[in-house]
């Protein structure tokens, strides 16, 4: 009988460690997968800074391009219609 009971309280001790270890693997997965998010959020808003900045670099060599086929004030009237109109754009995407 006491090598039932010495049987069964092993299996108990195993099945304890068991679950302490399932959960400890469970916290760790839970951590992990709001780290990804993180990161991907984190992705996300560099992928957006770099679309902005490929913009700015856009308009930038347009501006150049203008400056040098119209002048400085040609190229500045051009500009803030065209800013004008990607102002008007952006609140259309908006409604």
């Amino acid at each position: 009988m006491a090598d039932v009971e010495t049987l069964v309280s092993g299996i108990d001790y195993k099945i304890h460690r068991l679950i302490e270890r399932l959960q400890a693997l469970q916290g760790e997965t839970e951590k992990q997968t709001k780290e990804i998010h993180e990161l991907n959020q984190n992705k996300e808003e560099l992928n957006q800074t770099i679309k902005d900045l490929e913009q700015k670099v856009k308009i930038l060599k347009t501006t150049k391009t203008l400056e040098i086929k119209e002048g400085t004030v040609e190229a500045r009237a051009k500009i803030n219609e065209l800013l004008r109109e990607i102002d008007n754009c952006i609140g259309l995407l908006n409604r």
